[in-house]
């Protein structure tokens, strides 16, 4: 019988001749006969071996091993060796587990069950035979769980990544031989397989295990021997390049996603999260980096929950009954999926998978969902989950089909699945192994020996060190690509995360409602955009779409415990008062309606109950919150930080600050100087200073054509002040011939209009509103004079006014509001004091009862208000703060202001006596700045006009300056003759000489007439012309009339004489 026969156990024909290839030649008698003993007769096959191409003898870890080339059916070319049939089965179990096609022809490899195909694939095109090329084999060890799912899909990754490899570089001349090893998921287990793999096969490279606690030691060794140890699977942050440099990382450090589960938290606003994680390395990794990001977000962590690896179903229920009895609803899951499984199972048992918590799965659980029993699921719905997202691309949906079909081959048994992220990342890490190995090339002869800590003779003594494994390792680092899950690159020793998937369970799967970059943070697509951010709608425990609020009254508590504290004063705030009969306890006040009210706009119910408590101090008060015996105070508790440093506050729900209030008085001694003060001094000698610049300025342009505007020098005088006064009240009756100065008292009258109705709105304010003062309106003035000062007992305002340096024995300490009026009227002589300090609300409870006496005045100094208090990073803080500007904002404050305190729609500082502030010449500096710029504008143009129609007769002058100016100041005060105020009653005389009388004898005034080309200095020549006035009782006209100098005359005179002088 044929070998080939022998092997199957049964007839049939074989194409191939095994007599013409010499087969006993090649294998052997003994290995034909062992064959016929030992294999399995049902072994078939898809391929069938066509022919055989070549036949030699081989070099092979050094062996001779004789080999042979098969062309096969599917028309490749394959080389074939024989080793022993065991080591056969642990490098190539799927050669003994697979079943094909029922057929004549069989695969020779499979014939003969000794057969390892580790292949160079022949392009039928090119025809070309690489039967001379030697190939080098490299030893890689790989470790998985075999027993579970998970270990067998990641071994068919691992082998369909050396298989593709070396199909698309068919010329590589490196060959990777995996031997795999069985864990048996024990860390012991993944142990021993390392040291079998390093003494006896001395494997270069190790890819796995799959668990962060069994690669922990495989690390270990990997340091010591100098072997990579490439893991696809081993997540926890505890392992590090930096502690094992041989240990490569060839997915996501488990920290990564940290930020993503804060950024969930935040989204939802959630102020605490717990913590469930499973007592190991693995578990308590992820821990500090994910307190830290969750610190960064504001939430914090009030307890862990540790739950062991082997913990029973009763300690598993014991562990989440505790977390029923905390506040916290928020908890965040990482563990491995079968712990993961089993606590679910249970929390729904309990009732912990309802709308009132929210759960977080880290990627252990996420990534594995397909993997889940239907009944885990169904108790997981509602839970969102984290896991690295990997775009579905072609190349990924080629493989998952491949992947299918080969483990279906390769585990009939099992239900074949899609591959996980994990088969992705080994099937890259074997790839990334195979482009290293190439990049070495031949690996070193076997480990070096050396001496060893642990005993030279012991297992662990005889592995020696690796010679080429440092290259590797070094080689990898190094390698770039773009494998199935991504950008294949490594940095500090491990893969870098990008994104992350947030994913809803809801049914049987896990929906996909957003992603997570540490970039953009939450966005519902991957390409993250403005418009995009957010979730999509989650459906929660329970079916709910209400978003769980993160936190509940616990279970084993009935009611919030709120210290109120027994007031002996000031009972609009806070009254308790107990029925004698009953001993019933009833708590009214401002404070309470406010809180009551918050209460009842937050959009779930907290039952409370009020606890009346007598205290020393507001600071003793609100550290028994601190201490744990209230949950909660309620009161006119003002916001302090020395406070806030054991409790936490709402946002204030009153006005904020402490101001002071001192009692009024009448002010007579400057009632009949009253009508002074609405301006002050500096605007009162302002206003007549522009008053009268504008008077001059309107004179000065008006003096030479108004006779209005003539006269004596004391009447001149007179008329400007009086024009200047007169425009005050409107009562000018001068009328204006020049524009310029019209347009100056026209910008003057604005001015004036503007500033009496100020100053009678302020005045009328003087005298009718405001006629008290207060006693004292200075901080400073009661130190200087050392009053007494009061404040309310118990309050933190006698801390604050020591630190204003008043001495503690001027400081009293009241009560009531009573007590308050008392001491203000007896005053710091007679037993009371100078002023009350307090904080605003007090005081505007005051002053609603005593505002006609007092009033509130100086500074108000910062202070947070009243607010709520409440334990620190107590859940209800945000909830209730929120609560409170609902209310505040509305107008259900309104009324229970009006409620406790009344009307208050005056202010406390109007409800008192403080005179207004008198007006400035500030205020109106820029009216003056107008009507100055004007008023000396039209001066600077009629003096510009003036001079440019009289200064050429001046010009032509040898005489001084000073006589040119006395000319022309001579000639100013003149009349102008020219204007039509003086042109109807003068006598004109034309150009040849004569003189003419105009009809009214009366005003009649002779004059020369000269023709346009004369300028007054040449009318100087002249002089020999009479000016007469009829007045005298003459004609003009008649010979030896007397002589009238009119001033006109006289400037022309002036001007003769200085033209004869030069003459001279």
């Amino acid at each position: 019988m044929a070998p080939y026969e022998a092997l199957y156990g049964r007839k049939c024909r074989s194409p191939l001749h095994w007599d013409e290839v010499g087969e006993r030649k090649l294998l052997g008698p003994e290995l034909v006969q062992s064959a016929r003993d030992k294999i399995n007769e049902d072994l078939t096959y898809e391929e069938a071996p066509l022919r055989i191409v070549d036949k030699k003898e081989q070099i092979l870890r050094r062996r001779t091993i004789p080999y042979v080339k098969i062309q096969w059916t599917n028309h490749t070319e394959r080389e074939a060796t024989w080793e022993l049939e065991e080591e056969m089965r642990q490098s190539y179990p799927q050669l003994f587990e697979g079943r094909g096609l029922d057929g004549e022809a069989h695969l020779l490899l499979a014939a003969s069950s000794f057969l390892v195909i580790f292949s160079i694939f022949v392009s039928d095109r090119a025809g070309v035979v690489l039967a001379q090329n030697l190939t080098i084999s490299v030893d890689v060890g790989v470790i998985l769980d075999l027993g579970s799912i998970e270990g067998k899909r990641s071994r068919t990754s691992i082998s369909m990544a050396i298989d593709d490899f070396y199909a698309a570089h068919r010329n590589y001349r490196t060959r990777i031989i995996l031997h795999t090893r069985d864990s048996n998921q024990d860390d012991v287990g993944a142990a021993s397989a390392a040291v079998d793999l390093l003494k006896n096969v001395q494997v270069q490279a190790i890819i796995g295990p799959q668990t962060s606690s069994q690669a922990e030691f495989v690390a270990d060794l990997g340091n010591k021997t100098q072997i990579p140890i490439l893991s696809f699977s081993a997540t926890s942050p505890s392992l590090s390049s930096a502690r094992t440099p041989y240990f490569v990382r060839a997915t996501f450090n488990d920290s990564s996603q940290a930020g993503a589960i804060a950024a969930i938290v935040q989204h939802f606003g959630w102020r605490e999260s717990v913590p469930i994680y499973k007592d190991s390395d693995y578990g308590a990794g992820i821990i500090p980096s994910l307190t830290d990001a969750l610190q960064d977000v504001e939430a914090r962590v009030p307890y862990r929950s540790v739950i062991s690896p082997s913990a029973s179903d009763d300690q598993l229920d014991k562990e989440l009954y505790k977390l029923m009895t905390m506040q916290t609803r928020v908890f965040v899951v990482h563990m491995t999926p079968g712990l993961g499984s089993r606590l679910f199972q249970r929390a729904k048992k309990l009732g912990m998978m309802t709308d009132d918590y929210a759960w977080i799965t880290t990627d252990g659980i996420t990534n594995l969902l397909d993997l889940l029993d239907p009944t885990v699921i169904d108790s997981m719905q509602g839970v969102i989950g984290v896991r690295p997202y990997i775009p579905r691309s072609k190349d990924i949906i080629n493989f998952t089909a491949r992947f299918k079909a080969r483990f279906r081959r390769e585990n009939p048994t099992a239900e074949p699945t899609d591959p996980t992220v994990f088969q992705l990342w080994a099937y890259d890490a074997a790839w990334a192994l195979a482009m290293a190995v190439e990049k070495v090339g031949a690996p070193s002869p076997v480990f070096q020996q050396r001496p060893s800590e642990i005993g030279y003779y012991s297992d662990l003594g005889k592995l020696g060190e690796s010679q080429t494994g440092p290259k590797i390792l070094e080689a990898i680092s190094k390698t770039r690509f773009h494998g199935l899950s991504g950008e294949f690159r490594l940095s500090n020793g491990q893969l870098q995360s990008s994104a992350f998937e947030i994913v809803n369970v809801n049914g049987k799967v896990g929906r996909e409602i957003g992603f997570w970059n540490p970039v953009s943070g939450i966005s519902r697509s991957p390409a993250s955009s403005k418009d995009r951010t957010g979730l999509k709608p989650v459906i929660w425990p329970g079916d709910s779409t209400t978003v769980p609020k993160g936190w509940q009254i616990p279970t084993n508590e009935k009611k919030l415990r709120i210290g109120v504290p027994v007031k002996q004063g000031f009972n609009e705030f806070v009254n308790v008062s107990r029925n004698p009969s009953t001993n019933e306890v009833t708590v009214t006040g401002y404070c309470i309606d406010v809180f009551e009210a918050v209460m009842q706009a937050l959009p779930y119910a907290v039952p409370y109950e009020y606890v009346p408590y007598d205290y020393e101090s507001y600071d003793n008060f609100v550290y028994q919150v601190y201490d744990k015996k209230f949950d909660a105070v309620v009161g006119d508790v003002t916001i302090l930080f020395n406070r806030s440093l054991y409790v936490d506050f709402t946002l204030p729900y009153t006005e904020s600050g402490v101001s002071m209030i001192v009692p009024v008085k009448e002010d007579k001694s400057k009632n009949i100087w009253i009508f002074l003060k609405p301006l002050t001094t500096d605007l009162w000698l302002g206003s007549l200073s522009f008053f009268f610049f504008t008077g001059f300025v309107v004179w000065v342009i008006e003096h030479r054509i108004n006779k209005q505007f003539r006269g004596t020098p004391t009447q001149q005088l007179g008329l400007i002040f009086y024009f200047a006064f007169s425009t005050l009240v409107f009562a000018h009756k001068e009328k204006l011939e020049s524009n310029l100065s019209r347009f100056a008292v026209i910008i003057l009258v604005f001015v004036v209009l503007i500033l009496t109705s100020s100053y009678t709105a302020s005045l009328t304010s003087m005298l009718t509103v405001q006629q008290l003062q207060p006693t004292v309106t200075d901080v400073n003035e009661l130190l200087k004079n050392g009053e007494y000062i009061g404040y309310q007992d118990g309050s933190f305002v006698s801390e604050m006014l020591k630190g204003m340096n008043f001495g503690e024995n001027k400081l009293r300490n009241y009560s009531t509001v009573d007590q308050y009026a008392q001491a203000l009227r007896n005053g710091s002589a007679h037993g009371g004091v100078a002023a009350i300090f307090d904080e605003i609300p007090c005081l505007k409870l005051f002053l609603s009862k005593h505002g006609a006496d007092y009033t509130m005045v100086g500074p108000t100094y910062k202070a947070e208000g009243f607010g709520f208090v409440f334990p620190k990073h107590s859940p209800l803080v945000p909830d209730v703060s929120r609560a409170v500007l609902s209310v505040t904002e509305g107008d259900i404050m309104t009324g229970i202001e009006k409620k406790w305190f009344g009307d208050q729609s005056a202010s406390p500082s109007q409800s008192g006596s403080v005179s207004p502030a008198s007006l400035d010449f500030q205020s109106f500096g820029g009216l003056f700045l107008i009507t100055g710029a004007v008023s000396l504008l039209a001066l600077l143009v009629f003096f510009a006009m003036f001079l440019y129609k009289n200064w050429k007769g001046t010009t032509t002058s040898e005489s001084s300056l000073w006589r040119k100016i006395v000319a022309l100041a001579k000639y100013f005060d003149s009349k102008d003759l020219t204007s039509p105020t003086f042109k109807k009653k003068d006598e004109v005389i034309p150009n040849n000489g004569e003189l003419h009388q105009n009809g009214d004898a009366q005003g009649a005034v002779i004059l020369p007439c000269f023709d346009g080309s004369q300028s007054p200095i040449s009318i100087s020549n002249h002089s020999d012309i009479n000016f007469a006035s009829p007045d005298e009782g003459m004609s003009s006209m008649e010979p030896g009339s007397p002589r009238i100098r009119s001033p006109q005359a006289e400037a022309f005179e002036e001007l003769s004489e200085i033209r004869v002088e030069r003459a001279v």
